[in-house]
């Protein structure tokens, strides 16, 4: 992988740090107050290619803040720039994917959570894809952290600096920022995936106009409202493949798919696997 673009990069697990990469990770296992709030571990990387992680299935939540520079993240299936000053998260179990780019500097914070299936995830259905973090509370965080773990280690410091560190995730995740009509909606589609919905159905539920639930949207998941419903389809679809024995001709329609065919196409599309493969743990 000499550059690592997109079209260069195979969608198996990855991780490539590269000689001139700088990382800071501190792990649950060393620091059992992580562990308390399922958090696996953290970090600050100074990426240089080549850098990549292409996780296919991880265990937990993850959120990832761009700090300077720019560099590529896979989202909703196709690969985006994520700037400096923007933040990105994903559910667990599913295909995670970003990479450095050539000849830019890219550092970023990043948390990785340990979520066992039977319990809610930070990240869910209603969380954005992405949003612009702003003052970059996340990476003063995780650097105040560091501090205090590589200098005194007080263990009520280190307490306070991941409590506050949690609570910041839980803020990022929370969906709809109080647009409950909203929420509902979304809410409605996840219970019922398999009914034809269209935009003008979408936005006739919220009693809005098509154009203004698509800038609604846009602007507080990262996602256009076809994209969601594809993204909470799938979302369903892990869910039964996981937990079920059913053949994907009984699937497909229970999602909202004509046949196999086109509910396979789409979920290798958003997850970067066949169903099959998920199903295998592949």
């Amino acid at each position: 992988m000499p550059h690592l673009m997109p079209a260069s990069l195979p969608l198996v697990e990855t991780t490539v740090d590269g000689p001139r990469t700088k990382r800071w990770v501190l792990e649950a296992g060393a620091c059992t107050e992580l562990a308390a709030c399922r958090i696996a571990r953290v970090g600050l990387d100074d990426c240089a290619t080549p850098y990549a992680r292409i996780r296919l299935r991880p265990a937990g939540s993850f959120f990832l803040e761009a700090v300077e520079g720019e560099g590529r993240i896979l989202l909703d299936g196709r690969w985006q720039r994520l700037r400096a000053g923007e933040l990105s998260m994903a559910p667990p179990r599913g295909l995670n994917a970003f990479h450095a780019v050539p000849g830019r500097r890219w550092v970023i914070a990043w948390v990785r959570c340990e979520e066992p299936p039977w319990i809610r995830p930070l990240v869910g259905a209603g969380s954005p894809v992405r949003l612009r973090a702003g003052k970059g509370e996340m990476s003063r965080v995780i650097g105040g952290l560091r501090n205090e773990w590589e200098g005194a280690r007080d263990p009520r410091m280190v307490h306070h600096w991941i409590g506050l560190l949690h609570g910041l995730l839980q803020r990022f995740a929370q969906p709809w920022r109080g647009q409950e009509r909203l929420w509902r909606l979304w809410e409605e589609v996840g219970r019922e995936p398999a009914k034809p919905w269209t935009l003008s159905m979408l936005a006739a539920r919220v009693h809005m106009s098509s154009e203004h639930l698509r800038r609604l949207c846009l602007r507080e998941l990262g996602r256009t409202p076809v994209q969601q419903l594809t993204y909470l389809r799938i979302q369903r679809a892990k869910d039964l493949l996981e937990n079920s024995d059913d053949k994907l001709e009984a699937i497909a329609p229970a999602v909202g798919y004509v046949s196999a065919l086109v509910f396979s196409r789409a979920f290798k599309r958003w997850v970067g696997c066949t169903p099959s493969e998920y199903r295998g743990g592949k």
